[in-house]
């Protein structure tokens, strides 16, 4: 375990690191949940072993610290994890980053893009969305006010969320967890979408191939986005087709 403050006050980022070589593979997981959890398969798979990569826990959440006077912006994050990368050292990275966690890597390479060289991103949000009361995920729990939220309403998003979502979203800050799911149905202006659109690094985005076709698809590819369907999954990729999704990070990191 490694860590590095990020804020002006000395909120640590925290993530678990396996040495190998570079171009180092930092791994980002989605909202409410930790990098350990949902990518040390993918991490030491013999397809991708050997890179040093990182398995980062974005602030508010898993391992690292909890500030509630955080904003937790998408760009918030996005500049403390580059905070984190150059603490270690990074430059370069192949990010591969999961939901939220995607949206965060796209501000991270538009606004540092020093540290990025690739970008691979699963089942990403890319436009903003609305707030649902009641519906699973960043749209339900955007749909409460802060105060509510954190007063009680997380009881119900843990009972919607399922037993295996909670076992790592109760690791997140009751604020981070709002605050962050309030952002990112927002967006970012220009949008993530927009943002990716204009990377000029090597860009995969994976998705469920259940949900073919993929929004928006025409315009990633024109761009230069890779659009590549992953079989037998949900949301949740890499825990659902972990073979399929280490052959497919394996061929978007290919030399």
């Amino acid at each position: 375990m490694h860590s590095a403050a990020v804020t002006a006050e000395g909120d640590r980022i925290r993530w678990v690191e396996l040495p190998g070589r570079d171009p180092a593979r930092v791994y980002v997981h989605g909202l409410g949940a930790t990098s350990p959890a949902y990518f040390t398969a993918t991490a030491v798979h013999p397809l991708l072993a050997g890179h040093r990569s990182l398995l980062v826990d974005l602030l508010g959440h898993g391992h690292s610290d909890r500030p509630v006077s955080f904003a937790y912006t998408l760009e918030d994050h996005a500049d403390a994890l580059a905070a984190a990368l150059r603490a270690a050292g990074v430059t370069g990275a192949d990010v591969v980053a999961h939901s939220m966690g995607g949206s965060v890597a796209v501000v991270l390479a538009a606004r540092h893009p020093e540290l990025v060289s690739r970008l691979v991103l699963v089942d990403a949000n890319l436009d903003p969305l609305p707030r649902v009361p009641g519906a699973l995920g960043s749209s339900g729990i955007a749909a409460y006010p802060e105060e509510e939220f954190v007063a009680g309403g997380w009881r119900e998003v843990r009972d919607r969320a399922g037993a295996h979502w909670w076992s790592t979203m109760r690791l997140a800050g009751l604020e981070a967890l709002h605050r962050s799911a309030s952002h990112l149905v927002d967006g970012t202006d220009p949008t993530m979408r927009e943002l990716l659109l204009a990377l000029p690094v090597p860009r995969t985005f994976l998705f469920p191939e259940a949900d073919a076709p993929f929004p928006g698809t025409d315009g990633l590819t024109a761009a230069g986005v890779s659009v590549v369907p992953v079989p037998d999954c949900g949301h949740n990729v890499m825990l659902d087709n972990p073979e399929a999704f280490a052959r497919a990070v394996a061929e978007a990191l290919a030399p």
